[in-house]
Parts: C-alpha cells; sequence; structure tokens
C-alpha cells in the first residue's frame, strides 16, 4: 500500500514545496511535499499535495489543518487516492483525485476533460454535418 498522501487546496500562490513541507512537519515525517504548478507559466496552481510516512500522521494533519489558515490562506485538506486509469477522452492516467471517495475523473485538477469521458451531444436541430442544403 502506497504512503498516505493529502491533497491541499487553497494555497497562497507564494506557497513554496519547503513551506508546505515545514508548516505540515510537525504532525509526523514528510515523506513528499510538492505544491502543483503550471507546466508553461512555472507558477502555482494554488494546490498540492504532502506524502506521509504513514496513515495516523496523515490522519493528524488533516484533522488538525483542514479549514485553518496557512501562509496567509485558509486551506482545504482532504485524502488524496491514486486514481484508477483509462477513461474519457483526453483524461490523463494515475495521479490522485481530490475526494476519497469520489466517482469523478480528475487527477492534479478538477476541471477539464478529466471528469469521466462526457462527449459532447449535438443541440436538437444542429446541423450535423454535410452542406445542410
Amino acid at each position: 500500500m502506497a504512503p498516505p498522501k493529502l491533497f491541499i487546496g487553497g494555497l497562497a500562490w507564494h506557497t513554496t514545496d519547503d513551506t508546505l513541507r515545514d508548516g505540515f512537519s510537525k504532525f509526523g515525517t514528510i515523506e513528499e511535499a510538492i505544491v502543483v504548478k503550471d507546466r508553461d507559466t512555472n507558477r502555482s496552481r494554488g494546490f498540492g499535495f504532502v506524502r506521509f510516512s504513514n496513515e495516523s500522521e496523515a490522519d493528524a494533519a488533516l484533522n488538525a489543518m483542514n479549514n485553518q489558515e496557512f501562509d496567509g490562506r485558509v486551506i482545504r485538506v482532504d485524502k488524496a487516492t491514486e486514481r484508477s486509469s483509462g477513461g474519457g477522452y483526453g483524461q490523463r492516467q494515475g495521479g490522485y483525485n481530490r475526494f476519497e471517495n469520489s466517482d469523478r475523473g480528475g487527477g492534479y485538477n478538477r476541471g477539464g476533460y478529466g471528469w469521466g469521458g462526457h462527449q459532447q451531444q449535438p443541440y436538437p436541430g444542429q446541423n450535423q454535418g454535410g452542406s445542410g442544403m
């Protein structure tokens, strides 16, 4: 079983990996602390993940830090669970969901095409190709 990982949402734009690690280290041994950044701009996307060495440390951090101020912002803390691969067009495989018991697709974000493979259906009366004449 993989070490427990927490989703940390609502991070300040200036929060770094080190700030995240330092803020959560009082709850136990941190194996990884990552602020997710936009791949094009390298700016924080406002959320990250903290992986603890055991479940009890992760639970303590979740209970103490959820809806609390951290680095100037009130953050949300949820358990992140490894998602199954596949499903949806354009959906990346692997990664983590924000909600432990969620049936939504996702990954490191909650928007875009990672919602489980919905394809837009034409509106009633919408021309579906051809010349239409």
